[in-house]
């Protein structure tokens, strides 16, 4: 195996604490089968804003994995970078903002994560990578593999995902494998696939390396708008909310920050296992066996990552909660009719989660607050029709008359 792993990072087993050498193969603990997380060695680093160069996820190489001699061969698309948006219409005189992933190459924030997962797997030489996804995770790993001349395997669960992703991952020549149950079944699948042959690299987030890249969202926060109060963010799987709070956490340890945001974890009530959980004071999720949502990107019932979720809120003094299928298409049409910003449901799920926060005055339009906003609309066309919106059939005769009439009302 070729190294192409810092000296200075370590893999640390979240649940017994054993560390290991950074093996980018190497997914959970050999002792107790918990989940690793990446280690940096800080103590001698010195590390202003001032040596941040480049563009997009890239441009925080000194705190990213790959080694040095790697850097001018990262399989990119030219991700990250993207819009910090403050609401001005849909809650006015507060201090709200919006961090719109959909501006990804493959409009969602996977692509932070692929782009640090596909370089690795590509300089171990993988020649197959393989995901188990509601969609998102699907479009970009395919992207990324493509680019990088990589075969990718994608396991969907039939007739679970929406129509734009599953087209993303057609388009980028994956081998596509439907089957019969849920995401947890189609990431059971994938485990036991790597396991028989080790050679199929995974990327899903229980692979540590990739959770690497979606950590650099906190970066461009903080770089850009400072640190915020709040930061709120839709959970599925549970690997992104993790990865934000351990990108703030590392700038505070660099003290390129003062202090640190709240994190709050936003799910549907259908699949809210680890919300439900929250509401009962319980330290282990409510998993949901058959979870059902619009928000199909947050359909998991059983999240893999479920112990460095509850991990971020609780050492954030943040908060998980849920909102209805309701809430998240009012907010998904609130946001495009009164803000321009395009959200797929488990994105504006976010939004959702602020609106009720704010409702029950546990935060205020005085704090800063950054609601993530994870995929783009158009990756789910079917759920732009669920809103209500003016749709007038009118002939040609009578076209000019009737919009006239119409719109002076």
């Amino acid at each position: 195996m070729k190294n192409v792993v810092k000296s200075n990072v370590k893999l640390k087993c979240i649940s017994c604490g054993t560390e290991y050498p950074p093996d980018p193969r190497l997914y959970k603990c050999r002792k107790c089968g918990g989940l690793l997380t990446v280690e940096y060695d800080f103590s001698k680093a010195k590390i202003s804003w001032n040596d941040f160069e480049g563009r997009g996820v890239w441009r925080y190489k000194q705190l990213l994995p790959p080694s040095e001699q790697l850097y001018d061969k990262t399989v990119t698309l030219h991700e990250g970078d993207t819009p910090l948006i403050k609401l001005e219409n849909l809650v006015t005189q507060s201090n709200v903002y919006v961090k719109f992933e959909g501006a990804n190459p493959t409009g969602s924030f996977k692509d932070r994560g692929m782009t640090v997962a596909v370089t690795l797997a590509k300089h171990i030489g993988s020649r197959l990578v393989i995901v188990a996804s509601t969609g998102n995770t699907a479009a970009s790993v395919s992207a990324y593999a493509s680019r990088a001349n990589i075969k990718s395997a994608i396991v969907l669960p039939r007739g679970k995902v929406a129509l734009g992703k599953l087209a993303q991952s057609i388009l980028h020549g994956a081998l596509i494998f439907e089957i019969e149950g849920n995401f947890d079944d189609a990431l059971d699948t994938v485990r036991k696939v790597v396991e028989i042959n080790p050679e199929i690299y995974p990327l899903n987030s229980f692979n540590p390396w990739r959770l690497e890249g979606q950590k650099t969202l906190a970066f461009e926060v903080a770089e850009e708008l400072g640190v915020p109060d709040w930061v709120i963010v839709p959970v599925g799987n549970a690997g992104n909310i993790s990865a934000i709070w351990k990108g703030f956490k590392e700038l505070y340890e660099l003290k390129l920050i003062p202090k640190l945001p709240k994190m709050v974890g936003v799910q549907s009530e259908g699949a809210s296992p680890l919300a439900t959980a929250f509401e009962r004071g319980l330290d282990e999720p409510v998993f949901v066996e058959k979870p059902e949502t619009i928000a199909t990107a947050i359909r998991i019932g059983r999240p893999i990552n479920w112990p460095k979720a509850m991990m971020a809120v609780k050492e954030s003094k943040g908060l998980f909660l849920k909102v209805s299928d309701r809430e998240i298409v009012d907010a998904m049409a609130k946001l495009g009719s009164m803000e321009g910003i395009d959200a797929e449901p488990a994105g504006a799920s976010s939004i959702a989660g602020y609106l009720k926060l704010l409702e029950q005055g546990v935060v205020s339009k005085k704090d800063k607050v950054v609601c993530v906003v994870t995929g783009h609309a158009l990756k789910d066309p079917d759920a732009m029709l669920r809103i209500s919106v003016n749709r007038i059939i009118v002939s040609k005769a009578e076209a000019v008359e009737t919009i006239l009439k119409t719109v002076s009302q």
